[in-house]
């Protein structure tokens, strides 16, 4: 319900490792609701188109934003801590949003003036070298990278941070590599002293060998998920509270809860660096501001606020008219149509009536719920998995949301009365946050007007994922969302989809296990035509709605409001986020 949990990038076809592979979401002339405001649509947003860079792409320093100073704070004004701070245990939005000044991976993405994105190599030369259709990859290391301390980014620590992935207290982080390296379903991990075979060390080069061709690999491995841990200073769970930077920054002072401030890392050198600027002294982040409080403190914009920033709170649905009708505060937001979409998915270990899912989805109090949000000018009612920016979407709508954005009580009773469930009970996970008390009130008002009971339960909205990603967690349906996490609708339907992809920590929340559908999701990664794999990634989606294992809530269209001090506040298409090392305190 308030934020993503792998709210990363938007999917197409890949064809080739040097070609034109992914388009992320970006502005749109079309008129939305809220008010006197212009809101973007998310079905009418024009796309940027994401390339692969050469090796000229990858080599630092990163392009001067224009007019940028060095020196000065930036604060920020936002709800909660990082419950991962471990690259192998990232896997929300936010984590890889606030960790980029700090952690660097293999590839990343490069922005430019115009709001361009290219994918790039970071610690590496180039995006790396393709071999044998995609089943091995190499990545050689650029010379000068250095960890905090001043030690050199060594091959073992490379090695390392992917061998790691495979220890046992890694719950929460993607699981594609672990997926993809041969041998790798039966490597427990480095503690032991044992290697993985199929990742090879040669001079300042390592290459993976994969168990199935992946033209894509190299945008995985741009995931926060794999950014690189120095092997001598790996503490295993502990790394968690204090991962070790080779970024511009490093930690300098954290406390759980409440807050984290970076430094300068004086180690960082930032000709090897294609991605990262360096301009404020410090990030102070501050935690425990509710998006209410926090708006306000924008719009007053006074003292410290004037250099203050948000990576989570968004413009609070109370605000959001005010905001956006003033001419003088709306110059201080900053619109980006998202690539995710909010959903809700049904526990089918526990409903596994698909007349009952059907009836959830059918009484679903979309408009309400938008309203609550803040109106038009933040999101779009959902009636898909797919966002309707995302190649491959396919427009349709099973529960009549179109025709009944109130939902169908009526309708949903039937359904109840077919399968003998009046009256089910349905116990619902919310994160802990004004916004969502008032939508939990609205969720249970109309299916209980439907004839389920309903029970809600507030969860602490830093471990929301945590809770809700275990097994036996005792919920029927939980807040989540999903953006594709690399340019291919298998980002999107393995791990969210999959029966393959069930267990604690992983991110099938509905724990769908149909054969028929795992079966599709497998045949559609090997197709290699991006039009006809588009198709029936498509063709998926509607398979898994027709199953009811989710309620497709809203697609996003964000509002971040910032302090007047802060310059170039842009979104980072690539990993869907601000661009905290874009940022500027103006003099």
């Amino acid at each position: 319900m308030a934020f993503s949990r792998r709210n990363f990038l938007i999917a197409t076809g890949v064809v080739a490792a040097s070609s034109s592979v992914l388009t992320a979401c970006g502005g749109s002339d079309n008129k939305g609701g809220g008010g006197k405001s212009d809101a973007p649509k998310v079905s009418g947003s024009k796309t940027v188109e994401i390339l692969v860079g050469t090796k000229a792409d990858s080599t630092g320093p990163a392009p001067e934003v224009k007019g940028a100073v060095k020196g000065g704070i930036v604060h920020s004004l936002d709800q909660f801590d990082m419950d991962h701070m471990d690259p192998a245990q990232i896997y929300v939005s936010t984590e890889g949003a606030i960790t980029v000044p700090i952690m660097r991976g293999l590839t990343g993405y490069k922005l430019d003036d115009k709001g361009g994105c290219t994918l790039v190599g970071d610690v590496a030369t180039d995006a790396g070298t393709m071999k044998d259709g995609g089943k091995t990859w190499s990545f050689t290391i650029k010379d000068g990278v250095k960890w905090e301390d001043g030690s050199d980014v060594s091959m073992d620590d490379v090695r390392h941070t992917f061998e790691r992935l495979f220890a046992d207290f890694v719950t929460e982080g993607p699981r594609y590599v672990q997926q993809f390296l041969v041998g790798g379903d039966k490597y427990k991990g480095p503690y032991d002293g044992k290697q993985l075979d199929s990742v090879e060390v040669d001079g300042k080069t390592i290459t993976f060998r994969l168990n199935e061709p992946r033209a894509d690999f190299n945008f995985t491995l741009a995931m926060r998920g794999y950014s690189l841990v120095p092997k001598a200073k790996d503490t295993k769970q502990k790394y968690d509270s204090r991962p070790f930077s080779c970024g511009p920054y490093k930690i300098s002072e954290r406390s759980v809860g409440k807050s984290l401030t970076y430094v300068r890392n004086e180690h960082w050198d930032p000709k090897t660096d294609a991605i990262r600027n360096a301009y404020p002294d410090e990030y102070r982040f501050r935690f425990g501001y509710q998006p209410l409080a926090a708006t306000d403190r924008f719009i007053a914009d006074s003292g410290e606020d004037q250099q203050a920033m948000a990576i989570f709170n968004e413009v609070a649905p109370e605000r959001i008219a005010k905001v956006l009708t003033d001419a003088n505060l709306k110059k201080r937001v900053l619109t980006a149509v998202d690539t995710v979409t909010y959903y809700w998915p049904i526990n089918t270990t526990r409903i596994k009536d698909v007349k009952v899912r059907q009836a959830i989805n059918w009484a679903w109090p979309h408009q309400q719920l938008q309203t609550i949000r803040g109106g038009k000018s933040t999101s779009e009612l959902a009636t898909t998995i797919l966002s309707p920016v995302t190649p491959g979407h396919e427009e349709f709508d099973l529960y009549g949301v179109d025709k009944k954005p109130g939902g169908d009580p009526e309708k949903a009773k039937a359904l109840l009365k077919e399968a003998g469930k009046v009256g089910q009970k349905l116990v619902i996970a919310y994160q802990t946050s004004d916004n969502a008390l008032k939508q939990a009130v609205a969720i249970k008002n109309a299916l209980e007007a439907a004839g389920f009971k309903v029970v809600n339960k507030q969860l602490d909205k830093s471990t929301f994922y945590t809770q809700i990603g275990k097994i036996d967690n005792g919920y029927d349906l939980f807040a989540a969302g999903w953006s594709p996490d690399w340019p291919n609708g298998y980002s999107v339907f393995y791990p969210c989809w999959s029966g393959e992809n069930i267990g604690n920590g992983r991110s099938n929340y509905a724990q769908l296990d149909d054969p028929s559908v795992n079966k599709a999701i497998n045949a559609a990664s090997k197709i290699a035509d991006a039009e006809e794999a588009n198709k029936a990634w498509g063709a998926i989606d509607r398979q898994i709605m027709e199953l009811a294992a989710v309620v497709p809530d809203y697609h996003s269209i964000r509002n971040w409001m910032y302090g007047s001090k802060i310059g170039n506040v842009v979104f980072d298409y690539g990993n869907t986020c601000i661009a905290l090392c874009k940022l500027y305190v103006k003099k």
